[in-house]
């Protein structure tokens, strides 16, 4: 199931401040780190079905509160940063909302299992050779 970006603005809330690490004079006046928040439980977007999957899946990425967290600070620009937890947050829920199509049961060829009993049989064959028939 898709999410459009637009969709989920409306649903989440956004938290800047200061990036860590390197870039001078920008990282301690810009703040460029973005930490995107969504509270599942309330969102209207999904059904108690995808809300129960989401919750299980991303358990890892959600705080106590039950709200879904995605931190980005990559980029120097503000504005990038929120683009790309977007992103982020709509490729989290679609893979954690994906599900596999069922697997088709089938059998192994007739081809495939005559195969396997000649090389099966082969190899007996080299290993009946081997044998040390004058020891007994």
């Amino acid at each position: 199931m898709e999410f459009a970006v637009k969709d989920l603005i409306k649903e989440v809330s956004f938290k800047t401040s200061r990036s860590g690490g390197k870039g001078g004079q920008n990282v301690n006046k810009v703040s460029s780190k973005v930490e995107l928040n969504l509270n599942i439980q309330a969102s209207g977007l999904f059904t108690g079905e995808q809300k129960q999957i989401l919750m299980k899946k991303l358990a890892n990425k959600i705080n106590s509160e039950g709200i879904l967290q995605v931190i980005t600070e990559e980029e120097r620009s503000q504005l990038l940063n929120k683009q790309k937890s977007l992103v982020k947050l709509q490729q989290l829920i679609k893979n954690a909302l994906f599900v596999p199509p069922a697997r088709k049961a089938t059998k192994p060829k007739h081809s495939a299992i005559e195969s396997r009993l000649r090389t099966k049989h082969l190899n007996a064959l080299k290993k009946i050779s081997r044998r040390d028939f004058f020891r007994e």
